[in-house]
């Protein structure tokens, strides 16, 4: 299986490139730069490629010219930027500048939009394509946050979801949104997930749960979808 994984530099992204893949499956880790150590695992393939999309269109001709030859099966798209103040209590939309709210909404959205167009192709020449989009609870009608732009382009992801299945359903293209609620991106895999289930007391949500969820996604028939997933953290009042 070839997966690849947008990005993979940190936090969930990263604990997808350590926790994802069987033997002689195939990872390619997508950031904005190489890092100076790519991760190594016995019998798994990594490979990074460099794109920065927040110029999504030369990003997606990269990676598609990357996979253009060995083909796809997974694309993980893993990227969402947020406000610079956002989920902090002095959080104000007012606040927020022109420039950053475009850039939210280019990287989040016409990232996600250009790159599934480019990566299409190769995808749908696998016997099983899959495309996971890493939500967020503030995508969810009575989310109670009110970072704007945010929240918009998680919105939005459903919508690129919804079109995606209805246009390409005779193809057998799976499309999964991920909702999910506030990570701790502190404690990786190399930690005990008994140990990372303690930080934030039950309010935030170990990645080993994460990664765990979308192994099992990947073992399903070429039959058989999740068409989204909600999982907030136990202690999240919103939920």
């Amino acid at each position: 299986m070839r997966i690849m994984i947008v990005g993979a530099s940190q936090g969930l992204g990263l604990a997808f490139i350590e926790g994802l893949g069987n033997q002689g499956d195939h990872l390619i880790g997508v950031s904005r730069s190489v890092p100076a150590r790519v991760p190594e695992r016995a019998g798994i393939e990594i490979d990074w490629v460099a794109a920065d999309l927040a110029a999504p269109e030369r990003a997606a001709a990269t990676l598609a010219e990357a996979v253009e030859a060995s083909g796809l099966d997974v694309l993980i798209y893993n990227l969402g930027l947020w406000e610079s103040r956002a989920f902090e209590p002095d959080y104000r939309f007012l606040a927020d500048s022109p420039a950053e709210i475009q850039r939210i909404v280019t990287v989040n959205v016409s990232g996600a939009i250009l790159l599934v167009q480019a990566l299409l192709p190769a995808l749908l020449r696998s016997r099983a394509p899959r495309i996971i989009l890493t939500g967020s609870t503030s995508a969810l009608p009575g989310h109670g946050r009110p970072e704007v732009a945010f929240s918009a382009t998680k919105f939005a992801l459903r919508g690129i979801a919804e079109a995606l299945r209805e246009g390409f359903r005779e193809q057998r293209l799976a499309v999964t949104c991920l909702q999910l609620g506030h990570l701790n991106t502190e404690d990786g895999l190399g930690v005990p997930p008994e140990r990372a289930a303690q930080r934030g007391n039950g309010e935030l949500i170990p990645m080993h749960d994460v990664v765990q969820l979308v192994r099992t996604l990947l073992t399903l028939s070429p039959s058989a979808y999740v068409k989204e997933v909600v999982m907030p953290a136990i202690g999240d009042a919103r939920f």
